[in-house]
């Protein structure tokens, strides 16, 4: 009779473990001596693979694009405008759940490295992690851009915008 109760038990425990839902972790909110990404830039190339699978997650309405960005930066956190016509504001630090209409996921964003990073994550788990660096003296700005569901990567893509000089 005990084998049957300790199969069951570590069935349990090995079940209950594979369930665990990821959780994000804060991210610094102190920005590193010297970066600023403010500025106006133009898309100049795009690269990179998507999977039929990333429309099938919830986090990919969190995922904004365009050919023409505009950073600001302030003390506190990030205003990135899309092509004029859609603004995502990030805090320096923040750990919050955002939605969009009645989608809803958990977000954390802020700098690791001179990198300023943002994570969402959705109720289903799967996790869309957003990147900007500056390269080039500050000339270039770099996006990675990469969403992951059932712990494969679906989409991977890389921008490289240049500062447009007013």
């Amino acid at each position: 009779m005990r084998q049957p109760i300790i199969f069951v038990l570590g069935l349990m425990l090995a079940i209950g473990g594979c369930g665990a839902r990821e959780v994000l972790l804060t991210k610094p909110a102190t920005v590193p001596t010297g970066v600023d990404l403010s500025g106006q830039w133009l898309l100049r190339d795009s690269s990179g693979s998507t999977q039929p699978a990333v429309r099938e997650t919830l986090v990919h309405v969190f995922l904004e694009t365009g050919t023409a960005v505009k950073v600001t930066q302030t003390a506190s956190g990030l205003f990135i405008s899309f092509d004029r016509s859609v603004v995502e504001e990030y805090r320096f630090g923040e750990n919050r759940t955002v939605s969009v209409g009645e989608i809803t996921a958990d977000r954390v964003s802020g700098w690791e490295g001179s990198s300023y990073v943002i994570e969402t994550l959705d109720k289903d788990g799967a996790k869309l992690v957003d990147s900007y660096r500056l390269q080039d003296r500050g000339q270039t700005l770099n996006r990675s851009i990469s969403l992951w569901s059932r712990n494969q990567k679906q989409l991977s893509l890389e921008q490289v915008f240049d500062r447009v000089q007013l």
